[in-house]
């Protein structure tokens, strides 16, 4: 069959696409990655054959807001006080007006020729990227989306469609629906609440990090870390007698952002320089000359393979990012969160409760805050065992060649006969 990726130029969220496409690819089938013009290079390192459609664009972001991040309708995931009619109604249309409608418009046309050209059987793309179910729908093939983080965009839609129901004829409002039946409409297919959510979410979270919603189903995947090009320097796979650390903060806007430093990373350094730990961080080159001298047992480099990295820790401190969470937890190893964008703060959370990490707010972290937490990680054995609990609980889960077969059955259900014609 023919299997269609669609993604906003995001190297990360291509980043938990690629293990799955590489496995549909060694299963016969055939891959295309849809994005905008200027990604097709991060597509093709990857090995996998870009379409590049309609014209760039750069997403403008609102202004960060650290103490209360998750914006409506997705803060009632984690609020439900907020759980209101006119507090989703209006972050619905907010969330079109700021982000969805910017990012989708320029490719979505793009997206839709192609799928006419090309006709895939089955489209997978991830939250953000509508323009993926829109051109799905067009050309009735089933499609999937594939998850970067819990599901608080299906969970939200369910409270939505709940209140919904309650209203009156007259206030039944859909921003989201009516946005992707216009585009439906205009390319002569009718709307369809999957449309929303895909015939299918694949989630690559264990399920005791995950919140999913009642009315969908789920395709459970392993995470398998893909990080890029990346070389294992000796220095990385040569034994040290010292305890190592790993300080990982996901891209440089974790740094700085309008309201001043979120993390100060010498301090972050200066505390553990009297440690009896080998301490690792990768920093951002242009970050590194902020840094002034360096402790003798920090090591600062820009970039190291985090699967390679993790697996010689003996904790890792991040910024809850989804794939650096997910590698690290795949590795069974303590990990202290740092986090303060999206949802990254409730999955840290999420991860503490479990036992296998501490977390502080990014704002609120210190030197002191760091290195006394780094120590109990260390020092206190429930926290490793606890890793390890979670680390069996992903491996346990269907490996990317395994939930092949689940996506060939699901595209003969919604794709019909054609499917596997190609």
């Amino acid at each position: 069959m023919r299997v269609l990726f669609a993604t906003e130029p995001g190297y990360t969220l291509l980043q938990f696409m690629v293990p799955l496409a590489w496995a549909l690819r060694t299963a016969g089938h055939e891959v295309r990655v849809a994005s905008q013009p200027d990604f097709a290079p991060q597509v093709t390192e990857t090995g996998l054959t870009a379409v590049p459609v309609g014209r760039n664009f750069m997403a403008t972001i609102g202004p960060d807001e650290p103490d209360d991040v998750m914006s409506a309708p997705f803060d009632v995931v984690d609020h439900p006080e907020r759980t209101t009619w006119q507090h989703m109604k209006t972050g619905y249309r907010q969330q079109l007006d700021e982000f969805y409608k910017p990012v989708n418009f320029p490719v979505i046309a793009g997206v839709v020729e192609f799928a006419k050209h090309w006709r895939p059987d089955l489209v997978i793309w991830e939250p953000g990227c509508y323009a993926g179910a829109i051109a799905a729908t067009v050309v009735g093939a089933a499609h999937a989306r594939v998850l970067w983080s819990r599901d608080i965009f299906g969970v939200a839609r369910e409270h939505y469609l709940r209140l919904k129901n309650g209203q009156p004829p007259d206030d039944k409002g859909d921003p989201l629906a009516e946005w992707l039946a216009f585009h439906a409409t205009r390319n002569g297919v009718e709307y369809s609440e999957d449309m929303v959510c895909g015939h299918a979410t694949i989630t690559t979270f264990p399920e005791s990090l995950r919140i999913q919603s009642g009315r969908l189903h789920y395709v459970p995947m392993r995470h398998v870390p893909y990080g890029g090009r990346s070389v294992v320097q000796p220095w990385l796979w040569k034994t040290t007698e010292r305890r190592r650390i790993a300080l990982t903060l996901g891209s440089s806007v974790v740094y700085e952002h309008p309201g001043g430093h979120i993390l100060d990373i010498r301090e972050i350094l200066a505390a553990l320089a009297e440690e009896d730990v080998d301490v690792v961080a990768t920093i951002a080159e242009e970050q590194q000359r902020k840094l002034g001298s360096v402790p003798d047992n920090a090591t600062v480099v820009a970039f190291a393979p985090l699967n390679e990295l993790a697996a010689t820790c003996d904790a890792v401190i991040h910024h809850a990012g989804p794939g650096t969470l997910a590698t690290t937890t795949l590795h069974g190893v303590p990990q202290l969160a740092l986090p303060w964008e999206f949802d990254e703060p409730a999955i840290a959370d999420m991860l503490a409760g479990q036992g296998a990490a501490l977390t502080t707010h990014a704002a609120l972290a210190t030197g002191d805050t760091v290195r006394r937490d780094v120590l109990r990680l260390l020092d206190e054995p429930s926290f490793r065992k606890a890793a390890g609990r979670l680390r069996d609980e992903m491996l346990a889960m269907p490996a990317p060649n395994q939930v092949v077969r689940d996506l060939e059955e699901l595209t003969a259900r919604h794709h019909g006969a054609s499917a596997g014609q190609h």
